[in-house]
């Protein structure tokens, strides 16, 4: 039987669907809320989770960029997940909390805080238990999932943070949130 690598680096089956860039070994992710559904974070892209507090808003950003907070006096972009998804702002109450997460591009670290729901727990997900993303039926892009984590009969949608919080895809959506000029209507206004 022959074998290939995949962009984890381990080997598997040819053949094999294996999800990009999860590994064999089992994995802890940190679980949360968010409308409703239970979402997962590899443990690693974790930096710490606050309190909702303080958010500064910035004019002419997409709607799912709730602003700014002063993070032990960092400048860090709050998301809102749910609006990131396509839906509705999230709901304010005293469980929502700001998980902040370390992202690493172009060997830049950058921090970013999401807000979420409520967080749940710690899970080890063994990757035995992961499956590919589907396909089509879930209410956010597939490319933002990396894998569906099964948990006590149910499932958890473990998120790809490099593209649901892609730095370059939010700046180019935050030019085009740059509202346009109104133009000026042109011809005789109707007559009775």
């Amino acid at each position: 039987m022959s074998t290939l690598p995949t962009a984890a680096g381990q080997i598997t089956p040819a053949g094999a669907k294996t999800p990009a860039g999860v590994e064999t070994s089992p994995a802890q992710y940190l679980t949360f809320l968010l409308g409703g559904e239970m979402f997962a974070v590899g443990i690693l892209n974790i930096k710490e989770i606050i309190e909702y507090g303080t958010v500064t808003e910035i004019p002419m950003v997409p709607p799912f960029i709730r602003g700014v907070i002063n993070l032990r006096g960092a400048v860090v972009p709050v998301i809102d997940l749910a609006s990131r998804f396509g839906g509705k702002r999230s709901e304010i109450s005293r469980r929502t909390c700001i998980v902040i997460i370390e992202l690493t591009e172009n060997d830049e670290r950058q921090d970013v805080g999401v807000v979420v729901d409520a967080v749940s727990e710690v899970l080890e997900i063994p990757a035995s238990e992961i499956e590919p993303p589907p396909s089509f039926g879930a209410r956010i892009r597939a490319d933002f999932i990396r894998g569906m984590g099964k948990v006590n009969g149910k499932f958890v949608i473990i998120l790809e943070v490099a593209k649901v919080l892609s730095v370059d895809e939010i700046a180019s959506l935050a030019t085009l949130a740059t509202p346009a000029l109104p133009e000026v209507a042109t011809g005789s206004p109707v007559q009775d």
